[in-house]
C-alpha cells in the first residue's frame, strides 16, 4: 500500500508528522521521535521576542527597572523562557539536520515586519528543509482593525517567500473573518501551505494569590472538528497549497478524516505526549489496514474525497445539516 505523500515540496514515505513541540528541544528526543516512526519534524518556533530582545538590550533594560515598575515587568518574558537564543536556535537546526534522515522543518513565531524576518535567511543557510511561519497574534487594541492586521500579516508571508528559497507554511488561527479570503492572499503572497490550526493558550486566573496562571492543556479529539471543517473548505477552493491538520488527532479514525478532507499530512503532538513517541508506527499501520481493507490503491486516492470540492452544493449542505441538528437535538 503505497502512504506516501508531499508536503511543501518535500517527498514523505506517510502523512504523519511531529509539530512543533518541546520534544524537539533536544537532540536526543529528536532521535527518538524519528526511530517512533514520523517522516518529518516541525522544530520548537524562534520568537520574535527572543531576536528583539537581544537586538536592542531590552532585558537589562528591564533589570535597570524593576524596582520602579516591578508589576508591568512580569509581563515580559524572561530569558529563561525560552529554550535557544537565535544563535543557538540555528545551530540546532544545523544539528538537527546531521542527526535525522527525515526532513526538518524550522518555525518562526512573529507578528511584526521587522529585522527578525532577517532570521528566516539564516534559517536556510543554518539547513532547514523548509520554515513554518506561526503568525500567533491576539489583538486587544481597539485602533488596530481586522483590515490592518491582516495587511501587516500579508506583508510578513510576501517578504519572507520573497527573500527565503525554502517554502514557507503559514500556521493560522481560526478567528479571521473570512478565513477563505486570508487563505487565498497568503496562498498569493508565495505561502506553499497552510497549517490549521493555531492554538492559543489560555491563561487562567488564581484568585487566592491574585496572579495569572499559565497552563497548557492537551488537545482532544473533539478539537478536530473546527479543523475538519476548513481543511475540507480550502482544499475545494484551492488545489495548488498544501494543507496540514494541527490539533485533534489521537487515533487512527482522526487521521483518516482529516486527510479525506485534504490534508497532505497530519501533525502530531499532544498524542505524542499522551501515549508516546512510538505512536505514529501504530497509526502508520492502522492507516495501511483500513486503506486495504476499503480498496483504497494509495493514499493520495483518498485525500480531499470528503472536501468541499466533491459536494455539489457545499454551502447548501452546511446549513441544511446545521438546521438538522438544531432540530434533533434534545437533552
Amino acid at each position: 500500500m503505497k502512504l506516501d505523500t508531499t508536503y511543501l515540496g518535500l517527498k514523505l514515505d506517510h502523512p504523519f508528522i511531529a509539530g512543533a513541540s518541546p520534544l524537539s528541544y533536544q537532540i536526543d528526543s529528536l532521535k527518538h521521535l524519528q526511530d517512533g516512526g514520523v517522516s518529518a519534524v516541525v522544530l520548537h518556533s524562534l520568537f520574535e521576542e527572543q531576536i528583539s530582545n537581544q537586538q536592542r538590550g531590552i532585558d537589562s533594560f528591564i533589570k535597570g527597572m524593576e524596582d520602579q515598575y516591578a508589576e508591568s515587568t512580569s509581563f515580559f518574558p524572561a530569558s529563561l523562557d525560552f529554550e535557544y537564543i537565535p544563535e543557538e536556535y540555528l545551530k540546532h537546526i544545523t544539528a538537527a539536520k546531521e542527526a535525522l534522515d527525515i526532513p526538518v522543518i524550522a518555525s518562526i513565531n512573529g507578528i511584526n515586519l521587522g529585522t527578525w524576518v532577517e532570521y528566516a535567511k539564516w534559517i536556510v543557510d543554518a539547513g532547514a528543509d523548509a520554515l513554518e511561519l506561526n503568525l500567533y497574534s491576539v489583538p486587544t487594541s481597539p485602533e488596530e482593525s481586522g483590515t490592518d492586521l491582516e495587511k501587516r500579516m500579508l506583508a510578513i508571508i510576501k517578504q519572507i517567500t520573497h527573500d527565503v528559497k525554502i517554502p514557507v507554511s503559514v500556521k493560522l488561527s481560526p478567528y479571521f473573518t473570512s478565513l477563505a479570503n486570508f487563505a487565498s492572499k497568503c496562498e498569493d503572497r508565495g505561502a506553499k501551505g497552510l497549517v490549521l490550526f493555531n492554538r492559543f493558550y489560555q491563561p487562567d486566573i488564581d484568585i487566592d494569590n491574585l496572579d495569572i496562571k499559565n497552563q497548557l492543556n492537551l488537545s482532544r479529539s473533539s478539537d478536530l472538528l473546527l479543523r475538519l471543517r476548513w481543511l475540507s473548505v480550502l482544499r475545494g477552493n484551492s488545489s495548488n497549497v498544501d494543507l496540514a491538520a494541527s490539533g485533534g488527532v489521537h487515533t487512527i479514525e482522526d487521521a483518516i478524516k482529516a486527510l479525506m478532507c485534504g490534508a497532505n499530512v497530519v501533525q502530531l503532538v499532544s498524542v505524542l505526549f499522551k501515549r508516546g513517541l512510538e505512536q505514529p508506527k501504530s497509526l502508520i499501520e492502522s492507516l495501511k489496514r483500513w486503506l486495504e481493507e476499503n480498496e483504497y490503491e494509495s493514499l493520495l486516492q483518498m485525500i480531499g474525497s470528503m472536501s468541499y470540492q466533491n459536494c455539489p452544493d457545499p454551502e447548501a449542505m452546511e446549513r441544511a445539516n446545521y438546521m438538522k441538528v438544531l432540530r434533533t437535538f434534545s437533552d
